[in-house]
């Protein structure tokens, strides 16, 4: 069986990650720290591929949360 399509290999990550831009973090109230951006990417592929809607994601596939993947697709 071959390699779920929602998962950004190292070398789409080079060509992809310098393409999206930098957040710059808050020092005085910083709050959460951020999901990565790769794993937020393989979020969004997965909803993207399988079709479910964005609240059905669930946290503990390691992509954050629904919430949090629209929110970066929307921010990117």
């Amino acid at each position: 069986m071959g390699a779920s399509p929602w998962i950004v290999s190292g070398e789409l990550w080079e060509r992809i990650g310098p393409l999206l831009p930098c957040k710059q973090r808050r020092f005085r109230y910083p709050g959460r720290k951020p999901v990565p951006d790769r794993k937020v990417l393989c979020g969004i592929l997965y909803v993207l591929h399988t079709g479910i809607q964005w609240e059905y994601l669930a946290t503990e596939m390691g992509f954050g949360s629904g919430m949090t993947c629209w929110r970066r697709l929307r921010d990117w």
